[in-house]
């Protein structure tokens, strides 16, 4: 099949909604950006063996590069609305491009954001995909909003994408329902779009957990200038995984692991109390694991004595 095939054939869908003037079919894609917000995006690139196994199923490749980019417009708390898609393969397999596409679409869906366009060529497996999205004006979370004395959440659990790499490797054994809690974490993480939207005015800085919680939580007290101090026994870890391996390490991956896709944010002392009714309500999941400090340094704590990591988080040329 050549280029123009496999883009007819598995990738020129019809956008949801009418704010696409001109999609896949053109040189550019032409849009109606929605009226009076503005725009946000981010562009995400995952390679074979590095970002998932060699071998992956192509479909469940197409689920994580989705949720993974849509991770990013959540931590901005941006709505979703449209993605370009490019797509370098060492061959056109008309079998796994079916199946990728599926994945994609799958969450592209569920998001109501549409393929407006892209690039196809031929080379080791990569996948790069741009998302866009909106936030009301001035409304967007970004990492430069930290304050002393705000308290550091963080939603979900996190050192499952770790825990998940373990058991995918085969250097972990757990049971079955713990294996396939972890094959999902690992390939479909939940982009947290819902909760990033309801932080908006509530949230002061915010990032999404990619490349571990403390480097990630690293980025914000950079961009902020603070520091913050985060007490290592109330990392919210998963029992799913967290009786195959010792306390020492469960926590290491908590911190170091990447690949939650979680959320970690700050938030002001006065906004705790509505944060804290939406918790206990079953509103959104998420848990206070430290405050905000005005040391310009990030310290963990674990009962009272200061703990120590030898690696502080996933590094592409580190």
């Amino acid at each position: 099949m050549d280029e123009f095939g496999l883009i007819n054939t598995y990738f020129a869908r019809a956008p949801i909604g009418s704010d696409v003037l001109q999609g896949i079919g053109d040189d550019c894609a032409v849009v109606n950006p929605p009226e009076g917000r503005q725009l946000v995006m981010s562009i995400d690139t995952m390679v074979d063996g590095m970002h998932f196994p060699y071998g992956t199923a192509p479909e469940r490749i197409g689920v994580r590069v989705m949720c993974a980019a849509l991770s990013d417009l959540a931590a901005m708390g941006a709505r979703p609305h449209w993605f370009t898609l490019a797509l370098t393969l060492p061959e056109a397999d008309p079998d796994w491009v079916a199946a990728f596409a599926d994945g994609v679409f799958s969450i592209a869906n569920r998001y109501e954001c549409s393929l407006i366009g892209g690039d196809t060529t031929r080379g080791p497996l990569c996948i790069t995909v741009q998302v866009h999205g909106s936030v009301e004006p001035g409304k967007a979370l970004r990492r430069a909003g930290a304050r002393p004395d705000d308290i550091v959440y963080v939603t979900g659990n996190l050192g499952d994408g770790a825990a998940a790499l373990k058991v995918i490797e085969k250097k972990m054994t757990v049971a079955p329902g713990s294996f396939s809690y972890l094959l999902k974490r690992f390939y479909a993480p939940t982009p947290r779009i819902i909760e990033g939207e309801m932080l908006v005015g509530t949230a002061s800085a915010a990032i999404d957990v990619s490349d571990g919680l403390y480097a990630d939580l690293a980025k914000i007290c950079e961009a902020s200038g603070v520091g913050a101090m985060i007490d290592v026994a109330r990392l919210p870890i998963s029992e799913h995984w967290s009786s195959y391996t010792n306390e020492a390490q469960a926590q290491e991956w908590a911190l170091t692991g990447g690949d939650d896709y979680q959320l970690c944010f700050t938030v002001p002392r006065e906004q705790v109390g509505k944060l804290e009714n939406w918790i206990r309500e079953g509103r959104i999941v998420a848990t206070a694991i430290g405050k905000i400090t005005n040391k310009h340094e990030l310290l963990l704590v674990k009962n009272g004595k200061p703990f120590e990591l030898e690696r502080k988080g996933y590094d592409h040329f580190g």
